[in-house]
């Protein structure tokens, strides 16, 4: 079993080979007993970071510039963020600045 946080998860033994020179430096950096949390941890990020670009990857090309000619340019889409922006405060300040 794995302990993360208060909660237990369920693990599964799985032999990974290392290049030596980087379980050298694991070991000279990770304190003894940690190896294991240490490449989860690892992982866990590194997956995160996998999963977002991915998402990233399949999302480019969704708005037909066409249909959504506030994000045409770079400019334009700052314009528009600023516009929304702007109309939220002034909504902020008539609602609480009374």
């Amino acid at each position: 079993m794995y302990i993360r946080g208060d909660e237990m998860e369920k693990t599964k033994l799985t032999p990974i080979r290392f290049p030596a020179d980087l379980l050298t430096d694991l070991d000279k950096y990770v304190k003894d007993g940690s190896r294991s949390k240490f490449i989860i941890e690892a992982t866990r990020k590194e997956l995160q970071r996998v999963k977002q670009r991915r998402a990233i990857q399949n999302a480019a090309g969704i708005l037909d510039q066409n249909n959504y000619p506030e994000f045409k340019t770079t400019g334009d889409a700052y314009d528009w963020v600023r516009k929304l922006r702007d109309e939220s405060e002034a909504r902020r300040k008539e609602l609480f600045e009374q």
